[in-house]
C-alpha cells in the first residue's frame, strides 16, 4: 500500500453534513473584529462561509484553499468573492493584506513554517493573523480507534497521520522565529457534537479522514469505519450524538511594523 494520499474533499458532504466547521469558526471571527474596508485573506477558506461572513462584515476578503472542489462550491454559493485555488504553503501575492484569517485549517498543513512565512508575506506591516486550529492532542481518541483497526489490516496509521497539531510553545515559537508577535494563544477543549445519526462518525471519517483508507475499496472502507464506530461508541456516542474529541489552538498575532526580520 502506498504511504500517504492527499485528502479528497466532497463539497457537498462538507456542507451538509460538517456545517459545525464553519458553525463554531464564528467565535473566531470575534477575535479578528474585522473593521469595514480592511482587506483580509482567508487561508483554507474551504466553501467559503466564513468568507462571506467576513465580507457583510465591511471587509474585502480573498479566499484560498487547496481543494478546487471547495473552491467551485464557494464560488458556487458567494459569487460576487473572490476565490482561488492555492497552496498556502507556497502561497505568494502582490497585494498586501490587513489581515490574515484561518479556520480549521492550519492542521492540515504540514510544513508550518513554511505556512508562517506565506502568512508574513501577504501582511502589511502592523497587520494581524487570527486562527484557529486543531492543537496538541485533537481528536486522540477518534486517532485511537484508527490505528488499531488499521493495524488488523497491517498498517501504520502514523505512516499515513494527515495531521499537524501542535502545542501552544512550538507554535508560538515557529510565530516568533518569523518575527509575529505573539498576543494570545489558547490550547482549550471543545467537545464537538458531530451529529446523531447513527453513521456520522462514518461521515465525519469519509470528510476528513481519507488519507487513513484513500487505497481502500468502498467496501472495505465501510466495514472499516463500522469497526471503528463499535471501538469508539463507548467513548464518544453520548445521548444519542456523536461527540469528537476537539482540541483546538487559537491564535493571535501581530507583524511588527519594524523588526528588523524583513526577508523575502
Amino acid at each position: 500500500m502506498a504511504q500517504y494520499s492527499t485528502n479528497r474533499w466532497n463539497a457537498e458532504l462538507y456542507d451538509t453534513k460538517m456545517g459545525f466547521v464553519s458553525e463554531l469558526g464564528k467565535g473566531v471571527l470575534d477575535f479578528l473584529a474585522v473593521q469595514a474596508g480592511e482587506s483580509v485573506l482567508d487561508l483554507g477558506c474551504g466553501t467559503g462561509d466564513l468568507t462571506a461572513a467576513i465580507a457583510d462584515a465591511g471587509a474585502l476578503p480573498v479566499g484560498i484553499d487547496l481543494s478546487d472542489e471547495m473552491i467551485r462550491q464557494a464560488r458556487d454559493k458567494y459569487p460576487s468573492l473572490c476565490f482561488a485555488v492555492a497552496n498556502a504553503e507556497t502561497y505568494r501575492t502582490e497585494q498586501s493584506f490587513d489581515a490574515v484569517f484561518s479556520n480549521a485549517a492550519l492542521h492540515w498543513m504540514k510544513r508550518p513554517a513554511d505556512v508562517i512565512d506565506s502568512i508574513w508575506l501577504a501582511l502589511r506591516p502592523g497587520g494581524r493573523f487570527v486562527a484557529e486550529f486543531g492543537g496538541k492532542g485533537n481528536v486522540q481518541t477518534i486517532v485511537a480507534g484508527i490505528t488499531e483497526v488499521l493495524a488488523d489490516y497491517g498498517i501504520d496509521a502514523w505512516q499515513r497521520h494527515p495531521w499537524y497539531f501542535p502545542s501552544i510553545a512550538e507554535y508560538s515559537t515557529l510565530l516568533e522565529q518569523r518575527g509575529f508577535t505573539v498576543a494570545y494563544a489558547c490550547l482549550f477543549e471543545r467537545p464537538t457534537p458531530l451529529g446523531t445519526e447513527s453513521d456520522a462518525i462514518a461521515d465525519w471519517l469519509d470528510s476528513f479522514a481519507d488519507p487513513f483508507f484513500y487505497d481502500f475499496s468502498a467496501k472495505e472502507k465501510a466495514a472499516a469505519y463500522r469497526k471503528i464506530a463499535d471501538k469508539l461508541r463507548p467513548k464518544l456516542y453520548m445521548e444519542r450524538n456523536w461527540v469528537g474529541d476537539y482540541r483546538r489552538l487559537r491564535v493571535v498575532a501581530y507583524k511588527e511594523r519594524d523588526n528588523g526580520q524583513s526577508r523575502n
